[in-house]
């Protein structure tokens, strides 16, 4: 049996790899996370096996020196703009190649769903070569054990998604709505962590690839008009024919922040959601809107903490 106790988790300063951090120090896991800077990991130093380096994984030798160190590596590592080439076929065929040439064992490397080789967009087709290359190189080396995880959009109280809708409701009256018809089936992140963190351990899960999907499936504006609501604010959500979603897609390209591409919006003729359930085996799916409701909720009684300590 594949006794892991030291684990390399790459992303692990994001949105994602902070819950799954926190997931595993709880399951009594030495991890270590790499980052260029090691400002953006600050927030997990408070976590007591968690040990931050600055490193650059794309240095074949530095991303060698880090695995020989440890028994199993997640790779949690993706964008949404940028050189998709680079970080999602180059980067994960590296880390597949490097472990196999390490010794290590045991590798989990989350996707995307609707991740195709031929799919509509550039980060569809790079997320299935990066599935593709990854799995190419665990054939050739069977004794490297992996798991894939292709998640819908996550969400959660620091996610980029749901958020900045939120930001978008507190500027605008009204939102006009690129792509409104898309199909999505949001999923919560400790829910995305507890899958991952689960599967580290679990050999039933090697060769595997797992969906990860909440309960529930929504058009984009749907969760928009949600968003809405949860808010407490009145909003108008307008959809927009495909001629006017590709032109405001056109625009924002040229934006700061990039809010949608128009390689996003070819990604979403691809519904985001999946047949299959959450896996039993990494225990229940939560809902979206009570759970939207329940942080948002804590982090209102979180801010007002300061204000009460005034009147002291």
């Amino acid at each position: 049996m594949m006794k892991i106790q030291k684990i390399l988790l790459l992303g692990g300063s994001g949105f994602i790899g902070t819950s799954l951090a926190e997931q595993l120090v709880e399951r009594g896991y030495f991890v270590t996370v790499p980052t260029r800077r090691r400002e953006r990991a600050k927030h997990l130093l408070l976590l007591p096996t968690i040990d931050i380096v600055e490193a650059d994984i794309h240095d074949v030798d530095v991303l060698g020196a880090l695995l020989r160190q440890h028994d199993c590596v997640i790779n949690l590592i993706g964008i949404l703009h940028g050189d998709f080439e680079r970080e999602h076929v180059a980067l994960p065929t590296l880390v597949a190649e490097a472990c196999a040439k390490a010794g290590v064992k045991r590798l989990l490397h989350m996707s995307s769903l609707g991740a195709d080789v031929n799919g509509p967009s550039q980060y569809l087709q790079s997320r299935g070569r990066g599935e593709q290359n990854v799995w190419a190189v665990a054939k050739q080396h069977p004794q490297l054990q992996v798991t894939v995880f292709q998640p819908s959009v996550v969400f959660g109280e620091r996610d980029q998604f749901l958020n900045k809708f939120l930001s978008l409701i507190s500027l605008f009256p009204v939102i006009p709505l690129g792509s409104p018809e898309a199909k999505f089936q949001p999923v919560w992140v400790v829910d995305v962590a507890r899958a991952i963190a689960t599967s580290v351990a679990l050999s039933e899960t090697h060769g595997m690839t797992y969906p990860l999907v909440g309960p529930t499936v929504y058009t984009l504006k749907e969760l928009v008009e949600l968003v809405v609501t949860i808010s407490g604010k009145t909003r108008a959500v307008i959809g927009l024919p495909a001629s006017l979603s590709t032109l405001q897609a056109t625009v924002f390209e040229f934006l700061p922040g990039k809010i949608i591409t128009r390689d996003n919006l070819r990604s979403m003729r691809v519904p985001s959601t999946s047949n299959a359930p959450f896996p039993a085996l990494f225990g229940r799916a939560s809902e979206l809107e009570s759970t939207v409701r329940s942080y948002r909720n804590a982090t209102v009684g979180r801010a007002q903490y300061p204000r009460f300590r005034e009147r002291d």
